[in-house]
């Protein structure tokens, strides 16, 4: 890998991470489009995702700060179980589950049948109509907040992550659909979001590390496309919760059906292969 597919792939992986537009798509796009038909590949997209989930956790320190102490007294009796924060400890360790087991279950299709552009295509489409569905549902039922979460909520938000294994789902997007669907205000919603990321995307990113063939890594543009990702993550987090105190998710739901009738169109024409290389 090169030091200008590096930049540009950290920068759209910092961009797309947390916009319900789903940055695994955006990465496979833009390298085979740009850069010779490359796939980077679900390792490359593990890796640089420890940028985006650096983001989160400076983001939000004061409150993963908070939730992991209430958790942990919780745990000898000096916080009562039913603490707000205790429980959302709980929640978040119980929601990331299903994304692991599945994750693992099914790591060779993530890698290889799944990567295919008619897939991403397919999800792109699906999950905007459910994204936009989802958005119409929350303008007249979303009153839920994050202290109000229960445990039959957190699975089902559990459950939504895991639908991010298939490029095109997007983790923001499915489980922002399931948490409008759920009854929870956007931005309750986004917030849990990026909370139950942590566990999940830490774990992926770590996993792939150990599993990389170092032989044919390139560490220094990919460390440099993981401080992009870190930084352009950073500044999205921040816009993106502004964004949403305001205005709805119409725009991404937009975005992701032009996205794939594009890509519909490239892969008719012969521009782009189903699969890369």
């Amino acid at each position: 890998m090169g030091w200008l597919e590096a930049v540009v792939l950290g920068a759209v992986q910092g961009l797309t991470e947390f916009l319900p537009v789903s940055s695994t798509a955006h990465l496979s796009l833009v390298g085979r489009l740009f850069f010779g038909g490359h796939d980077p590949g679900a390792s490359f997209s593990a890796v640089i995702q420890l940028g985006t989930n650096l983001a989160v956790l400076l983001y939000f320190w004061g409150d993963i700060v908070r939730i992991v102490k209430a958790w942990a007294l919780s745990l000898v009796g000096k916080v009562p179980r039913s603490d707000p924060d205790a429980r959302l400890g709980w929640f978040v360790i119980l929601g990331s589950i299903p994304i692991g087991v599945l994750g693992l279950l099914f790591q060779n299709q993530i890698e290889t049948s799944l990567r295919n552009l008619w897939v991403t295509v397919a999800m792109l489409a699906g999950v905007g109509v459910v994204l936009w569905i989802a958005d119409r549902y929350a303008a007249t039922h979303s009153t839920k907040t994050i202290d109000t979460l229960t445990l039959p909520d957190a699975i089902v938000y559990g459950l939504c992550q895991a639908t991010a294994l298939i490029p095109g789902v997007s983790r923001s997007g499915g489980t922002i659909a399931g948490g409008l669907f759920l009854g929870y205000t956007r931005a309750a919603a986004a917030r849990y979001s990026f909370l139950l990321s942590l566990p999940a995307i830490w774990i992926s990113g770590l996993y792939q590390l150990k599993g990389l063939d170092t032989a044919g890594v390139t560490w220094g543009p990919t460390i440099v496309a993981t401080l992009i990702a870190f930084v352009v993550g950073f500044a999205v987090i921040a816009w993106l919760l502004r964004f949403i105190s305001t205005h709805d998710f119409r725009p991404f739901v937009i975005y992701r059906w032009a996205l794939a009738l594009a890509v519909a169109g490239l892969l008719l024409g012969g521009v782009l292969a189903p699969v890369g290389t």
